[in-house]
């Protein structure tokens, strides 16, 4: 009885008095009883993975001529080498569902810089702060430069859901007394930004960087309108993860000093190549496109049955797209097929991609057709198929033996994979039942978690 009095009292007073910018925000809380998720620095260490919600846009996380790319993606990379896991992303919708994310257990941290504030505090714990940040007022080329708050009057502002920017807009249109409205929207700041070029809104908000950046591709864009001075931002862990904090923190206080800005230098302060990679149509920014080679590799996926970005990941790891590459080995083409295996599958001229990729695809075919009856899973038969593409057959045949004997599941590449790296070991290589001897096993294994983890990106980013 006491909540539905209370739904209705709210009811009157919104009918009443309207709805104040921040009027819900500073009365009105909903009530989370669930219990809250527990995992720290050891249980993260011991799932093998830290997993961080990310931001696709401009500066943090996108595809560049088949390379994952990003200011916070980067940082990412190199906090995990440090803790000495692997890194799972998350990209997120808004920042709210960050929030919900975080305390839910399916991320760990929220790699997004945003601004420190007591409200975000009692939902999470902040890093260090990562540097500072201004939000600005966007507006089209042709929009009238402001030169005082009372040229907003009537306008409508839409800002990013679950941003700080809403309660600043509150802040300043209640204290100055300026009557224009702030709609929050789920889209993100660089949509909204597209928007206001497209002439679909007048006004939109972002953090001075990431307007910066479009600026850079949209010659002229009306940015001058500063909204808030600079403020502190950071990252965010939960609350029941004091060590990963600590741990974290640590690694920030050693990046600062050259990493961190060297980072910062190449995503925020080189307007030329920010314009390249997000107006490139083999950026994930502005295109669809991954590669020059993309219809050829999606005919080449077709006939593996594949995924045509698993495909892509593989031909990425192998030349980077170049046709022309040649390893130290020997191999060459777009998927570095060795002199001899060119030969058994019918390529003659290894720098013709059409020619290169077919012959790899017809090896990729027979070593399908090799695991097809000990693996029967697809997903994990692809995993055994990327390793002996790297190493060879053989030697994860070897492998998959000396599984048996000692009773792993064999039809399990992580398991498989244990006794691939145990090729290095002589109790392991000089097994009777070894054929192919010694072999740097963890080099293969690294090599199909290295196109794995490419090949999330390309789903995350580049449409099917």
């Amino acid at each position: 009885m006491k909540r539905v009095f209370r739904a209705i009292s709210i009811l009157i007073i919104l009918s009443v008095f309207g709805v104040q910018c921040t009027f819900l925000e500073k009365h009105f809380s909903i009530n989370n009883d669930k219990p809250a998720y527990i995992l720290d620095l050891k249980g993260i260490q011991k799932r093998g993975s830290i997993r961080a919600a990310i931001d696709n846009n401009s500066t943090g996380y996108y595809i560049y001529r088949g390379r994952t790319m990003g200011y916070e993606y980067e940082l990412l990379r190199d906090l995990a080498k440090r803790l000495g896991v692997e890194l799972e992303l998350r990209q997120v919708e808004s920042i709210d569902k960050a929030f919900d994310r975080l305390n839910d257990g399916e991320v760990d941290l929220i790699a997004m810089n945003l601004e420190i504030d007591s409200l975000r505090s009692e939902k999470a714990s902040f890093t260090l702060p990562l540097g500072t940040i201004n939000t600005v007022l966007v507006g089209a080329t042709d929009s009238p430069k402001i030169q005082s708050w009372d040229q907003l009057e009537g306008d409508t502002i839409y800002v990013r859901q679950g941003a700080i920017y809403k309660s600043q807009l509150c802040q300043i249109k209640d204290s100055l007394q300026v009557d224009f409205t702030v709609l929050e929207s789920d889209l993100h700041e660089e949509t909204l930004i597209d928007e206001v070029v497209e002439r679909k809104i007048k006004w939109t908000v972002a953090d001075q960087n990431i307007a910066r950046a479009n600026a850079t591709y949209y010659d002229g864009l009306n940015i001058s309108w500063t909204i808030s001075e600079e403020k502190e931002v950071a990252w965010l862990v939960r609350q029941s993860s004091p060590i990963l904090l600590e741990v974290v923190n640590e690694w920030m206080e050693d990046k600062q000093k050259r990493f961190i800005p060297m980072l910062y230098a190449k995503y925020f302060l080189n307007s030329k190549n920010s314009y390249f990679r997000s107006n490139s149509p083999f950026s994930s920014l502005a295109g669809n496109r991954i590669s020059v080679y993309d219809d050829l590799i999606k005919e080449g996926a077709n006939d593996l049955g594949w995924d045509w970005r698993l495909l892509a990941s593989l031909v990425y790891r192998e030349s980077r797209f170049d046709t022309s590459a040649t390893s130290y080995a020997g191999a060459q083409g777009l998927l570095q097929l060795m002199p001899v295996t060119l030969e058994r599958f019918g390529v003659e001229n290894a720098n013709d991609p059409i020619e290169s990729l077919k012959g790899g695809v017809r090896y990729l075919q027979y070593l399908d057709k090799f695991w097809m009856e000990r693996v029967p899973e697809v997903n994990e038969r692809i995993k055994f198929i990327l390793a002996s593409y790297n190493i060879g057959h053989g030697h994860v045949e070897d492998a998959w033996r000396l599984a048996l004997k000692y009773g792993a599941n064999t039809q399990t590449w992580d398991e498989v994979a244990d006794y691939l790296e145990l090729k290095s070991d002589p109790e392991y290589y000089r097994d009777p039942l070894v054929r192919s001897g010694f072999a740097k096993g963890h080099l293969a294994v690294n090599y199909v978690k290295d196109i794995l983890s490419v090949f999330e990106s390309y789903k995350t980013l580049v449409n099917p």
